[in-house]
């Protein structure tokens, strides 16, 4: 088969008009940009001069320079702008298709555009070779479809080595910004004058709210009606243009409301009014201010007295935005004491007890309830009729005052008959000097004869030291400061009588347990009775102590000396005590009364075996931990109760009390439910009352198992009494949540209980590992020098702390005041969330943060 013959017919897939054709767009956009290329090197001077032209019109300069230098540099700018205008006209060309062509060729591989342009220039009548040519424009075709024009070169920086068109434009940018001259004709027209243009604002505004207040600024110039803003907010007026022809007038502030031009204007909002800019346009504003009342607070129940006598009254400040501070103030009550003895003398004046209220560190200030705990044992209203005026303030320093509370000071009791007489008497020296005689008098019969009467040497020698400095203060006239140093002397006299040695240890364990015996034989009150059981523990622990100090001081082994000697390990003996308490709240008096005489039996008869209390092999830090367990267990059982009687407070009906009894005896007897009618009851039976006296039983048992924590001074050990310490009060608010049969707020405290429980825990291991590590080495050093391991234990097994230190010695937040960087995360929360440039889903956060707190 062969070609057939050429004929005169053109193919018109490859013929050279339509692959032309193909390149008609890139050659004329080409032209195009050529042309821009060229205008750009021509007319760039022109365009400089224009933009420097119309900055100082912007400004004012012309006409700030006075007639003759501003219309001459009118001129100037006149003169110079039609020179690069004839430079630019002169030096521009229009380009030619054929320089569009050549660049868009030069610019494209293959060069299609002087390749289409080419002839056959031999073998027109060879199929072949006419074969191949075809083959060939077909490429150049294909190629021409894919041509893109050429960019023109718009780069200036050799023409213009200064930027000088570069300022231009920062000009021209910024007196569109700002330029307030070309709204008249006074531009670039000296003392023209004219009608103002509407270009850009004349005035801005803004409104900004105290940060306190949690609200976010306000730009007035997007606002056209009235607006409402609390009371203190700072408004700034910033004026443009010519002085004179915008003005302010207000009734919002302190101030005249006389009409002002001043250019910058900040007035703070103190009432609801008008708010005016006149002038051109100006706008007006009806502002209504959202009043800052005073804080109130109140107190919220009555007064506690816990151990040490420290006072615990419940309060509640509340504010519209927040309380910042405030103080509740004693005042004696004259008319409710009973003037009798030393208090018949009129007391000499004295000035009010004031403490500062604590502020809540998380959460809102705008309301929240606070405990105000103070030890005033050492005051000299001590146990006194005071009454009690609470204030609260807020960030425009407006005091709200509670209504006076009539109460007794609470402060520390004394079981001692002779600390309690010299505390007494203490308080007759401080009530006036005029009772020094008297007092001399009283405490020298009461301290006469001491032998067979007063066992405890030491307090005997301070009480004698505080009555020697007493006799020469009468002597030579008793100065204030001389009569507070014996006060001092004799507290510390009271407080060795109180707690000194063994056998004062034994007698206050006995007055102890007869001052609870009267208790129950009379009734008492839920109160008395839970500060009575904290004295016998306190007793307790403190003949222990003793006991365990005269076996050291002896070297006598009680274990070895009598091996059936009985032994209780401190569980035990915090389980006995547990129960009483229990029994005596729930009202099972002669149950609790022989309980209580089998411990004091106990007590008695007990010999100590130091080392060999709890499980044979353990160390203290392992039997504190089983402790913790069980009361992790206990916690978690109360929590899962409390969240039954959620569910069936919800339901409006009883729950499953036979299912949740066999969850919770999965848990663990909980404490103070072995006897009684606490026995055997189900969580469905079960009142918010009953659960807040197993929560509270669970505080005084983790108490216990906190205070005989080993290791103390290392830091796994303090790490772990500081996380007990906030199960402890994570369990204090779980308890009076229940107590106002709040069962969520309660589930939420019993929640950060359990989890301070397990934090605490786990500090412990990591001691426990850490004492395994070293225990062959210390016990080998002990051998060495002839020192049993044991020694250093208490009657109950338990170890000592390192120098008796508790605690910890480490900066929180290096000397930061928490109170004051809280507040200073809440305002920044505050700020960031007015920015309404953020994004949305930032902006929910922050609010949910406000939310919160």
């Amino acid at each position: 088969m062969t070609d057939r013959p050429p004929t005169g017919r053109k193919d018109p897939e490859i013929t050279t008009d339509n692959a032309r054709a193909a390149l008609e767009r890139p050659v004329f956009w080409t032209r195009v940009g050529l042309a821009a290329e060229r205008a750009a090197q021509a007319f760039w001077p022109l365009w400089t001069v224009a933009g420097l032209a119309l900055t100082a019109a912007a400004f004012e300069i012309p006409s700030r320079l006075g007639p003759d230098w501003g219309t001459g540099l009118v001129a100037a700018f006149g003169i110079v702008g039609l020179g690069t205008l004839a430079r630019g006209v002169w030096s521009f060309r229009w380009p030619r298709r054929a320089e569009a062509e050549d660049r868009l060729d030069a610019a494209t591989p293959g060069r299609p555009l002087r390749t289409l342009a080419d002839r056959m220039a031999i073998g027109e009548g060879d199929p072949q070779a006419r074969a191949v040519w075809r083959a060939h424009l077909r490429r150049i075709a294909d190629a021409a479809r894919n041509v893109r024009p050429v960019r023109p070169d718009l780069r200036l920086a050799r023409r213009d080595r200064y930027a000088l068109r570069y300022i231009a434009a920062t000009g021209v940018v910024m007196a569109v910004l700002f330029g307030t001259g070309w709204r008249s004709q006074d531009g670039l027209l000296p003392g023209a004058g004219g009608p103002a243009l509407a270009i850009g604002p004349a005035w801005e505004g803004w409104a900004e709210p105290p940060s306190y207040t949690g609200r976010p600024s306000l730009y007035l110039n997007e606002i056209t009606d009235g607006f409402t803003v609390p009371e203190g907010t700072r408004i700034t007026l910033r004026l443009y243009g010519a002085d004179g022809r915008l003005s302010v007038t207000e009734s919002v502030s302190e101030g005249t409301g006389e009409g002002s031009t001043d250019p910058a204007q900040e007035l703070v909002v103190m009432r609801s009014g008008r708010l005016q800019v006149e002038g051109p346009g100006g706008r007006g504003y009806d502002v209504t201010v959202l009043p800052d009342n005073a804080p109130t607070i109140t107190v919220d129940g009555p007064v506690s007295r816990v151990q040490g006598g420290e006072m615990r009254l419940p309060f509640t400040a509340s504010d519209d935005f927040a309380v910042i501070g405030g103080e509740a103030t004693f005042t004696l009550d004259l008319a409710a004491t009973d003037r009798i003895y030393g208090l018949a003398t009129p007391p000499e004046p004295r000035e009010p007890l004031v403490v500062p209220i604590p502020l809540t560190l998380t959460g809102d200030r705008a309301e929240f309830t606070e405990v105000l705990a103070e030890n005033f044992s050492e005051h000299p209203w001590a146990n006194l009729p005071v009454r009690l005026e609470m204030t609260a303030t807020d960030h425009l320093n407006q005091t709200g005052r509670s209504e006076p509370f009539a109460m007794e000071l609470p402060g520390r009791r004394f079981f001692n008959p002779l600390a309690a007489a010299i505390i007494e008497q203490r308080r007759d020296l401080l009530w006036s000097r005029e009772n020094a005689k008297r007092v001399w008098q009283v405490l020298k019969a009461v301290s006469w004869n001491p032998e067979g009467f007063i066992t405890n040497e030491t307090g005997a020698t301070m009480l004698e030291a505080a009555l020697t400095d007493l006799r020469a203060g009468l002597d030579n006239g008793l100065e204030p400061e001389a009569r507070d140093a014996i006060a001092a002397a004799l507290w510390d006299a009271a407080l060795q009588f109180e707690e000194g040695s063994l056998d004062d240890a034994r007698e206050r364990l006995e007055r102890a347990r007869e001052a609870l015996d009267e208790a129950m034989r009379r009734g008492a009150s839920e109160d008395e009775i839970a500060e009575l059981m904290q004295e016998l523990r306190e007793a307790m622990d403190d003949y222990m102590r003793q006991l365990a100090e005269q076996q050291r001081e002896s070297g006598q082994e009680m274990a070895e000396a009598d091996p059936n000697a009985q032994t209780m390990t401190g569980d035990q003996l915090q389980e006995l005590l547990d129960q009483i308490e229990q029994l005596m709240r729930e009202g099972w008096m002669d149950e609790a009364q022989a309980l209580l005489d089998q411990l004091m039996q106990m007590m008695e008869n007990m010999q100590v075996a130091e080392g060999q209390q709890g499980q044979q092999g353990q160390s203290p830090g392992e039997q504190a931990m089983e402790g913790l367990q069980d009361t992790l267990r206990q916690q978690q059982g109360l929590a899962d109760d409390s969240f039954q009687q959620l569910q069936e407070g919800q339901q409006g009906q009883q729950g499953q009390p036979g299912q949740q009894g066999q969850g919770q005896q999965g848990q663990g007897q909980q404490p103070g439910r072995q006897g009684g009618q606490g026995q055997g009851q189900q969580p469905g039976e079960m009142t918010a009352e009953d659960l807040q006296r197993r929560q509270e039983a669970l505080r005084g048992m983790l108490e216990q198992q906190r205070r005989n924590l080993p290791g103390a001074g290392t830091p796994e050990g303090d790490a772990a009494r500081e996380a007990l310490g906030r199960a402890g009060e994570a369990m204090d608010d779980a308890a009076e949540a229940l107590g106002r049969g709040d069962l969520p707020d309660a589930l939420d405290n019993q929640s950060e209980a359990i989890d301070a429980l397990r934090d605490g825990m786990q500090n412990l291991g990591d001691m426990i590992a850490q004492e395994q590590q070293q225990g062959q080495q210390g016990q080998r050093g002990q051998a060495q020098n002839g020192q049993d391991p044991t020694e250093q234990r208490d009657p109950l097994g338990r170890e000592n702390g390192n120098f008796g230190r508790l605690g910890t010695d480490e900066a929180l937040l290096d000397g930061v005041d928490p109170q004051e960087r809280a507040q200073e995360l809440l305002d920044e929360i505050r700020r960031r969330s007015g920015e309404q440039e953020r994004s949305e889903q930032e902006l929910d956060y922050l609010r949910r943060l406000l939310d919160q707190f």
